[in-house]
């Protein structure tokens, strides 16, 4: 008989960086947005009044999505976020999708925020795992 299946929260990550460092960051290094953000990511804070505050926004929750997986980011482009109708979502490539499912991970849920210097990103994964 298979084990019953535990569903709830499978990881939570969170994290605060300061807007002008990002500021700085996409100032004195014109290749960082490419390398961290997609397209995609990139027209969406370009479009912004103050792109550096959305930029520093996804940049906590790619982070915090690194941590609620348990594997750290350093593979900026496999977790993208995502703007639609409500809160925003990811969309999880690669070696974050792996772990992911690994995980049994069926739901990254994001809460992002900003003041007026810091920006921050919440990630829970939402799913079922195999009782150990």
């Amino acid at each position: 008989m298979s084990p019953e299946p535990r569903t709830g929260v499978l990881g939570i990550g969170l994290d605060l960086i300061e807007i002008d460092r990002i500021e700085r960051t996409l100032e004195r290094h014109p290749g960082f947005a490419r390398r961290c953000f997609t397209p995609a990511e990139q027209a969406y804070c370009e479009s912004r009044a103050y792109p550096a505050q959305h930029f520093a926004a996804r940049f906590a929750a790619k982070e915090a999505i690194g941590k609620a997986l348990g594997i750290g980011m350093t593979r900026w482009h496999e977790a993208e976020v995502v703007r639609g109708r409500g809160a925003p979502t990811a969309v999880l490539s690669g070696r974050c999708l792996a772990r992911a499912g690994a995980l049994g991970v069926t739901e990254v849920m994001l809460s992002l925020t900003h003041s007026r210097g810091m920006a921050a990103a919440v990630a829970i994964l939402g799913g079922a795992s195999p009782r150990q």
